[in-house]
């Protein structure tokens, strides 16, 4: 099946790797219970190989998410915990001279944690932005470059980082050079009773049950592959464009309250990190084509850390995520009318 000259991918392997992806956000379900909403919207990030910055309380699950995620999809996992006197060459690696069995002498590069394929940076806000800056080529382009060498990361890699939204003395605020490398910012929110029921009820000392099942290397790779494969139809990439473009003040037909509350809106890799999102929603509901209900699914977690309000939206209690969703409510899904 072909449409405007694009294959589809076949419906039956696409249906197949939605049911690969309702195997692990079940068992995601299963482990840490009460937040589905939020296992989808991380399972969406790994499928978009995107990083995601978790934001919540200390004690609601954020690290044992981002391990769960490291064993159901069979990836390497390193943490590393932010501190304010951390420095680039402990996430990095750095060079030692060391001497060898000739007793001659040369610097060899030993790696550092980034060398994995999902790095937790946990309360990522705590290092100084010396060391915050040492993530933005890894985050970008995959790669470290030190002392003029340049070498690739694993494929896949992802950045999952952690921030305390309270807890604010001796913390840097995050560059938005580095937010916008985020694909997601997503709000990690207390439990309620119910599962806090289950928690205090069935896991002694809070521990999570171990995970029963975990991808092989070419099962991953399978959905990877699929994923470059849904399609994205023109009118749908319209609509995302149109989006991002109603988020910035200067736009001619942005509403009303951007032009008022916002001081900068979100850049073209908003619109890259909301169309690769809306293909992962495609594919974890097995549709070989991405709809517009699949944009609206992921715009606001993929936009509320890119667009800057100033100071009167403080004065108005506007938060970004009220102003994104009246963005949607005003945007058509079609310039047809």
């Amino acid at each position: 099946m072909a449409l405007n000259n694009v294959k589809l991918p076949d419906k039956t392997v696409v249906e197949r790797a939605s049911r690969n992806v309702a195997r692990v956000m079940s068992e995601l379900n299963r482990i840490l219970v009460g937040r589905p909403e939020l296992h989808k919207l991380v399972v969406t990030g790994i499928l978009s190989q995107g990083h995601i910055l978790l934001e919540g309380l200390p004690g609601v699950g954020k690290t044992a998410l981002i391990k769960t995620l490291g064993e159901l999809f069979g990836l390497k996992f390193s943490r590393v915990q932010f501190t304010p006197d951390l420095m680039p060459g402990d996430i990095l690696g750095s060079h030692i001279l060391q001497q060898s069995e000739d007793g001659s002498r040369q610097m060899t590069f030993q790696p550092g944690p980034i060398f994995t394929n999902i790095l937790l940076a946990d309360e990522i806000n705590r290092a100084s932005p010396k060391t915050q800056s040492a993530l933005l080529e890894a985050m970008q382009e995959r790669s470290v470059t030190l002392m003029g060498t340049t070498r690739k990361l694993p494929d896949p890699f992802f950045v999952l980082a952690s921030q305390n939204p309270i807890e604010l003395e001796g913390t840097y605020a995050l560059p938005e050079a580095q937010l916008d490398r985020f694909l997601f910012k997503l709000e990690v929110k207390g439990a309620d009773v119910d599962t806090l029921k289950t928690i205090i009820s069935s896991r002694r000392r809070g521990e999570p049950p171990k995970t029963e099942f975990c991808f092989s290397e070419a099962e991953l790779k399978e959905l990877f592959d699929i994923m470059e494969e849904i399609y994205l139809p023109n009118a749908v990439a319209d609509y995302i464009a149109r989006l991002v473009c109603a988020t910035s003040p200067t736009n001619s037909s942005s509403i009303k309250e951007v032009k008022d509350f916002v001081q900068y809106g979100a850049s073209p890799r908003a619109a890259i990190a909301v169309s690769e999102a809306a293909r992962a929603i495609a594919l974890i509901e097995g549709r070989p084509s991405v709809g517009f209900e699949d944009v609206q699914k992921v715009f606001v977690p993929a936009l509320n850390h890119r667009i800057l309000l100033n100071y009167k939206a403080r004065f108005e209690s506007l938060t970004s995520e009220l102003l994104l969703r009246k963005i949607m409510d005003s945007v058509k899904e079609t310039t047809l009318d």
